[in-house]
């Protein structure tokens, strides 16, 4: 079950974000954060940093093992496939996140990654999904307008 208050968290640290696409990932083990990261591609020229993939090493350095086993991560946006694939292969227990990604979302679309390879991940999505989409379409309708000028 998911707790809403950690979804509020990840929402507001993505509304920080001033560069690249406002999205946070948010870890969580036993009730604790382990790891908040934001997208940071624009910032670091790297393709894959996205929240995900960069909160995913950050917890697995703080736990000392790639196996993130009974973890959450909580995401304002519903993964990639990339990012899908890292977070089933950490064994991540439930995936919580807010906007659907009716275009690249990996665990809601066609091909679905929560269904593959024996995964045990619970996935629920569409938490604080109102409040996710206008961040979202705030941030894209600013770089429209930023094209126009």
């Amino acid at each position: 079950m998911y707790n809403k208050k950690f979804m509020e968290l990840a929402l507001a640290s993505a509304k920080k974000v001033k560069i690249d696409i406002p999205v946070c990932a948010l870890i969580v083990k036993n009730g604790e954060i382990i790891s908040v990261k934001t997208n940071e591609k624009e910032k670091t020229n790297i393709v894959t940093s996205h929240a995900e993939i960069l909160a995913l090493n950050e917890a697995n350095k703080k736990l000392k093992s790639w196996r993130l086993n009974d973890c959450d991560i909580y995401v304002t946006l519903e993964p990639c496939p990339m990012c899908g694939w890292a977070i089933l292969s950490s064994r991540i227990k439930n995936l919580y996140f807010g906007s659907y990604d009716t275009v690249y979302g990996a665990f809601s679309n066609g091909f679905n990654f929560g269904k593959i390879l024996n995964s045990k991940i619970n996935v629920k999505g569409g938490i604080m999904e109102e409040e996710c989409n206008k961040l979202l379409n705030d941030y894209f309708m600013g770089l429209r307008n930023e094209n126009k000028a």
